[in-house]
This record gives C-alpha cells, sequence and structure tokens, in this order.
C-alpha cells in the first residue's frame, strides 16, 4: 500500500481511538468511506488537485441531498454573514457609489469615524493611503477591502470636493459601525406609526424597541410594520418583536425536529404595544423571522396582515463551525407558528433548482396577481386561537387582506432602467452637481417633500438613457412617468438624507402602503372574519 496512504489510515485510527464515546457515534463505516476515498485522490490522480476543494464540493454535495437551506459558508462568507446579523462592521462610516470609475462618498454616518474628521457626502476619493484609485476600475469589494479594517487601525484618504481646487487628505480612525436594521419609522398619519425593517440581526430588538417609543412619544395609536422583502434573519429577535404585542405566556413559536426536543419562546410582561391597531406587511420575500413574527400575530388575531403569501420558511439551522473558520448552517428542526402551522413549503430532497424557482412559478401561476390561484388542502387548515379563523399552514403566511403585485409600472423602460445602473447613475450625477442648491433652496426634509418635483427632471432622465444605449419604446416613456418620478424624488432625498426619509417618499403610492391604511378602517371586521378576502 502506498505510504501516504498508510499514513493517513494511521492517523485516523488515532483519532479513532481518542473520540469520546459521545461523538464516536459520527465515525463509520460510511464516514470512513469518504475519508478513503479522498485519501486515494490526493495519492493516486493523474493530476494534482485542490483538496480543499474537493472536501469543500462534497460537503456541499452532501446537503444539496438534504434540504434547500442546510447550506456550506466559505470564511469569506461567514465573516459576511456575521457582520450582517451581528449589526455592524468595522471601518470609516461611510456609504459610497462607484460613477464614471470615481468612488463617491454618498453618506457619512452621524457621529462616526469619518463626520468626525470633515468628511461629507459628494466627497470623490481619489486616493486611499496615498494610491490612486480613480481611474482603476476599482470594484465595490475592492473599495471595502481598503476601507474596512480592525477599530482603532487607521486610513489615509484623499478626496476631492467640489468648489475646492485642491486634494483634501483625512486621516480616518476605524471604528465599530453600525449595520441598522430599521431602515425607517415615522408617522404616516397623524396616528398611525410605521416602522421598515431590513432584516432580523442580533440588534434589530433594541432598534425596534427606540423605534416604537420614539412613535409612542408622538402619540401613535396605530402601527404599521412593514416586513415586506424581510428575508429574516435571527429568531430570538423576532420573538423579542413580536414580545411587544402579545399578553404574558402567550406562546410566539416553537421548534421541534427528529434530534431537537421541543422548545417554546412564550410572550413576557414587557410588551409596549399589547393594545392598539396592528398592520404588518408582507409578500413573496418575506421569510423565515418575518413568518415567525406575522404568524404569532396571525394566530392571535393581534393584527391585521396585509400582502401576498410569503416565502414559505419553516426550517431551523443551527451553525457548525469548523476550524479554519468556514461553517454549515445545517437544519436540525422545523418551527410551528402558535396554532401548531409548518409554515415551511413543500420540498423534494436534492432538487433545490426547483425550490429556487418557486417565486417565478407563483408569478407564471397567477398567484402574485390575484388570490383566487392560491388553493390549500383542507388537512393544512388550522383556526386562530382568539376569534378562531380559518388560516393555512404548509407554505408560508397567507395575508388577510390580499394586495396584487402591480405590474403595470414595471415596463421595460423601469426594468432597464434599474438593471443597467443607469437610473442610480443618474441621480447620482444630479446630485453630485445639485446637492448645495438642493440643501439651500429645501433646508429641511418636510420643506423638500413638499415642494420638490421631479417633473423637469424626467426628460433629462431619458436623454440620459438614450445616451447609455437603452431602448426605449415611445409609450413606456408616458407610462413611466409618475413612477419613476416618484423615484428620482425618493432616490435624491436617500442620498441627501437617509432611508427614513427615502421611505416616506417611496411609500406616497405603494400598493401594500395603500392598502394597509385603509384597513385601519376595517380593522375589526377584518379580524372577525376569514383570511384571504
Amino acid at each position: 500500500m502506498n505510504y501516504c496512504i498508510r499514513k493517513s489510515f494511521s492517523a485516523v485510527a488515532v483519532i479513532l481511538i481518542f473520540v469520546s464515546s459521545a461523538s464516536a457515534q459520527f465515525f463509520n463505516e460510511n464516514s470512513l468511506k469518504l475519508i478513503r476515498a479522498l485519501d486515494y485522490i490526493n495519492a493516486m490522480y493523474v493530476d494534482t488537485v485542490n483538496q480543499k476543494q474537493l472536501v469543500e464540493a462534497a460537503i456541499r454535495g452532501m446537503l444539496e441531498e438534504l434540504d434547500p437551506h442546510s447550506t456550506y459558508m466559505t470564511t469569506e462568507q461567514v465573516k459576511e454573514l456575521n457582520e450582517s446579523m451581528q449589526g455592524n462592521f468595522e471601518g470609516i462610516g461611510v456609504s459610497f457609489n462607484i460613477l464614471n470609475d470615481t468612488i463617491f462618498i454618498v453618506n457619512v454616518i452621524p457621529g462616526g469615524p469619518s463626520q468626525k474628521v470633515g468628511v461629507q457626502p459628494g466627497d470623490k476619493i481619489i486616493r486611499i493611503d496615498g494610491k490612486n484609485v480613480a481611474g482603476q476600475k476599482i470594484t465595490n469589494k475592492e473599495v471595502m477591502s481598503k476601507l474596512r479594517g480592525n477599530k482603532g487601525t487607521r486610513v489615509t484618504i484623499s478626496v476631492l470636493r467640489r468648489g475646492v481646487n485642491e486634494l483634501l487628505d483625512f486621516t480616518i480612525v476605524r471604528d465599530k459601525i453600525p449595520l441598522n436594521s430599521v431602515d425607517a419609522a415615522y408617522m404616516i398619519t397623524n396616528e398611525t406609526g410605521y416602522i421598515k425593517l431590513d432584516r432580523f440581526s442580533q440588534t434589530t430588538g433594541s432598534e425596534f424597541q427606540r423605534a416604537l417609543s420614539n412613535l409612542l412619544a408622538q402619540k401613535a395609536k396605530n402601527l404599521i410594520i412593514d416586513l415586506t422583502d424581510n428575508g429574516g434573519g435571527v429568531l430570538d429577535e423576532a420573538v423579542m418583536l413580536a414580545d411587544h404585542f402579545l399578553e404574558k405566556d402567550r406562546l410566539i413559536v416553537y421548534t421541534k425536529g427528529a434530534h431537537t426536543p421541543r422548545q417554546e419562546y412564550r410572550a413576557t410582561a414587557a410588551g409596549l404595544f399589547e393594545k392598539g391597531k396592528v398592520i404588518v406587511l408582507i409578500n413573496e420575500n418575506s421569510a423565515s423571522a418575518s413568518e415567525i413574527f406575522a404568524g404569532a400575530i396571525q394566530d392571535w388575531d393581534r393584527g391585521v396582515i396585509v400582502g401576498r403569501r410569503s416565502f414559505g420558511k419553516g426550517l431551523v439551522q443551527r451553525p457548525v463551525v469548523f476550524p479554519d473558520g468556514s461553517m454549515i448552517r445545517l437544519t436540525i428542526a422545523h418551527y410551528y407558528t402558535p396554532t401548531g402551522r409548518d409554515i415551511q413549503k413543500p420540498y423534494k430532497k436534492g432538487e433545490t433548482e426547483e425550490y429556487e424557482k418557486d417565486i417565478l412559478n407563483r408569478y407564471k401561476s397567477g398567484e402574485l396577481t390575484s388570490k383566487d390561484s392560491i388553493h390549500f388542502s383542507d388537512s393544512l387548515r388550522y383556526f386562530t386561537l382568539v376569534n378562531k379563523r380559518t388560516v393555512y399552514g404548509g407554505g408560508g403566511i397567507m395575508p388577510d387582506v390580499f394586495v396584487p403585485l402591480d405590474t403595470t409600472k414595471v415596463t421595460k423602460l423601469y426594468r432597464d432602467a434599474f438593471r443597467t445602473g443607469s437610473f442610480n447613475r443618474f441621480v447620482l450625477n444630479y446630485v453630485d452637481v445639485n446637492r448645495k442648491n438642493i440643501t439651500t433652496q429645501y433646508p429641511s426634509f418636510a420643506e423638500y417633500k413638499q415642494n420638490f418635483t421631479a417633473d423637469s427632471l424626467y426628460p433629462q432622465l431619458i436623454d440620459f438613457l438614450h445616451k447609455e444605449k437603452i431602448e426605449i419604446q415611445d409609450q413606456d416613456i408616458e407610462n413611466s412617468k409618475t413612477t419613476l418620478c416618484r423615484l428620482i424624488k425618493a432616490f435624491i432625498a436617500r442620498d441627501i438624507w437617509d432611508s427614513n426619509e427615502f421611505y416616506q417618499i417611496y411609500n406616497e403610492d405603494d400598493p401594500i402602503i395603500q392598502e394597509a391604511l385603509k384597513v385601519l378602517n376595517q380593522y375589526d371586521s377584518i379580524l372577525n372574519s376569514s383570511p384571504g378576502r
């Protein structure tokens, strides 16, 4: 036998001798077969092989045979996930865009490292640590790798500022930068607060509590919680949010698996909004923790769910970290709403590609535009815990009030403008040239929201898109005008102020938002009827 193979087998034997009886169950004939296969490949294959890539491919292949949500993540992917879930990263505290091969600073985080030294929105980064980055075909990933770094380390940027003839140098001490999961929180009417959640990270509970407390201080009697396009995240944070709306000891969610005993999560006495009208907005991209929250609200008849059927992810993953920092996210349990509904949509093991086509299939079947296209088996029927309304499991949360996807606004012109990045480049150019004029003419966002109109900019956008070689059909120009003018105004607001101001404009004619406001007038009657009216 080849010496390399004998050496590998000896190492395995030593491992097997010293493993504890608890972990020895993982070493059996099948697992040893994998080790032997890898050793034979290393020792005998005709060409040189990358052992790391082989192992990662084998792990991915095994996980794909289990379910659509058990996945393998590289060390770099784990780092990115942790930043998103932890709600912070270490860097200089700016958001940027790359336009015409130049790095534009779009926003500077208040109180962050960059603002402290005088960096301003609109500045163009020309050099980083003395090295030219303008006109170098630099990518977003490369910019982030240069600007991010360990807390306490320094980076020097040289920026070009409009109206200043020479480069300005700023040495910035990196620090922890928050990644907020609350995108917007404001009073949408005199009595109704609105909170938009982007995801459920480890800071979502505290962020949400601050936002809710602020709205209550403004005399909010009703609350709209926007979970559209929220793909989920940390289960505990969804539980913390639901706790604000449910009475003490009410079940929020429970999990259970073949090797995972039932674990229940219940409300405490810490709720800030156990009375008052609650509207939860969901759509086909609302998943996981979003569905836990929406399911608990619906099952206890605590609020009205508005929108379209949610994604249908009812599987719980446990992270298993390897010594090199890579990780398996292994499904260990299903989660169930208080009525016992399993929200996980059907899937066939090993057919991940078909599973990923589900949203497209919903669109093709007409489900996103007509509630009559949605059919549930009677075996999936459940009843809410207070008003005994009919609800269904087995494929996401079905809203109480259905809002069809508005396809009339999404013209080819609209799609191409965003798909190519041309729309964003147009707005960035406009803000770069006109930032001072805008902030002078509209000193506050309230003045901007009330008085600014993008109608005069629309012909300029069309001319810009022509120059970008985008084919435009004549009928699309008029059909897209209202939507694109609103988005021009909203994106300018985002670049001058922040996402909170963006949503205040964007939501003005959003169909789900407008339906939610109508629902407030029919709230009690809806909670005493069946979902999907």
